[in-house]
C-alpha cells in the first residue's frame, strides 16, 4: 500500500473552463515543484488561452498544449 500525504495549503488549485465544462485539478508543489511552477508560469502569462486539445480518446485520455494544434509543437 502506498500512502502520499501533502499538506492541503501546499496544494495549488489548477482550473480549465471548456466548451464541454469545468475541469479543477489538485497540484502538488510538495511532490512535483518544477512541473507545477511551470504549469503555473504558462497559465499566468496566458499560454492556455484558446488552445486546444488536440487528441481525444474518449474514456481514456486528451491531450493538449500545443500552440500548433499539431501534436508537435510545446512550450518551448
Amino acid at each position: 500500500m502506498l500512502v502520499l500525504a501533502v499538506p492541503a495549503q501546499e496544494n495549488k488549485t489548477c482550473i480549465l473552463e471548456t466548451e464541454k465544462g469545468t475541469l479543477v485539478f489538485q497540484m502538488y508543489p510538495g511532490v512535483a515543484p518544477r512541473t507545477v511552477a511551470r504549469i503555473s508560469e504558462l497559465a499566468d502569462s496566458g499560454f492556455f488561452d484558446g488552445i486546444v486539445f488536440h487528441r481525444v480518446v474518449a474514456d481514456f485520455v486528451v491531450q493538449a498544449g500545443d500552440p500548433t494544434a499539431s501534436g508537435e509543437g510545446g512550450s518551448g
